[in-house]
């Protein structure tokens, strides 16, 4: 269990371990929460290739400002563990939202370990950012209600077993592919199966940033266009009909038809004895 209300014993306030999301690239993307704690953390841990620098000019007058690209678990622990000895809160910044594919579970359980107490603050996932850059919902009324979000495993961790991506697409959902777009060549030929050649596909890389890029087409001649544009790292992939859909009902959420009798936005009145 997280210990997450730890006192230290001078002052009476938390000394915590703030995981924070730091959005998908565009510095202004981080909540107001996450915004405060950086500026009165006297210590930062960023990702220097991934968390944007002008988040780090928050940080206070003097702190203590550690690019972890290139540490290790281990140092990274060791720097959390220092700052907690000294009494000190630590802003750990991860690009994205913390809940995917940030790495916080092997940090949390050492943290755990070692009796430092931890927070996390969510942040904008770059999946959210893509389509905020297509301009399009990913959950269209009778098109598409599911989202996957998945990656591959080329030069990464194993992927469990029943979790490729062929029995994945078998439900044709919606799917959202991150670290992955090195691999498009295998990532269409698993799909394909499924989802047929002329399923539209989006790959939005950097999204969110000054050089952000939008590649728009199916799964015929996505790789094409990913290769024309020398796209490598840093995109997500977006495969699925609600990517073009035109033709599809409106929601029930704000039909004129909808009984609004003790309902709010999102439940419907209590149920009757």
């Amino acid at each position: 269990m997280a210990l997450v209300h730890a006192r230290d014993d001078l002052g009476g306030e938390p000394v915590t371990v703030h995981f924070i999301g730091a959005g998908p690239g565009a510095a202004d993307l981080i909540t107001l929460r996450g915004h405060r704690l950086i500026a009165a953390a006297p210590v930062c841990l960023y990702a220097g290739s991934l968390v944007p620098a002008g988040l780090l000019d928050a940080c206070p007058p003097g702190a203590r400002k550690v690019d972890t690209a290139n540490l290790t678990l281990d140092e990274i622990i060791a720097e959390m563990v220092a700052a907690h000895t000294a009494g000190v809160d630590v802003a750990r910044l991860h690009s994205g939202d913390p809940s995917v594919f940030s790495a916080v579970a092997e940090q949390m359980r050492r943290l755990d370990a070692a009796g430092v107490p931890y927070d996390v603050t969510p942040g904008v996932p770059a999946f959210a950012a893509a389509a905020a850059a297509l301009a399009r919902e990913l959950t269209v009324p009778e098109v598409a209600q599911t989202v996957i979000l998945t990656r591959t495993a080329e030069r990464a961790t194993a992927m469990p077993p029943g979790e490729d991506l062929a029995t994945l697409g078998a439900s044709r959902a919606t799917m959202i592919l991150h670290l992955a777009v090195q691999r498009i060549d295998a990532v269409v030929a698993e799909l394909t199966g499924n989802y047929g050649a002329d399923c539209p596909v989006a790959v939005v890389a950097r999204a969110s940033r000054p050089d952000e890029l939008i590649l728009r087409g199916t799964l015929a001649d996505i790789v094409g266009k990913v290769k024309d544009a020398g796209v490598r790292r840093t995109a997500v992939i977006v495969v699925g009909a609600a990517l073009t859909a035109g033709q599809f009902p409106d929601s029930h959420l704000y039909s004129a038809d909808r009984c609004r009798s003790g309902d709010d936005d999102h439940h419907p009145g209590p149920a009757v004895p």
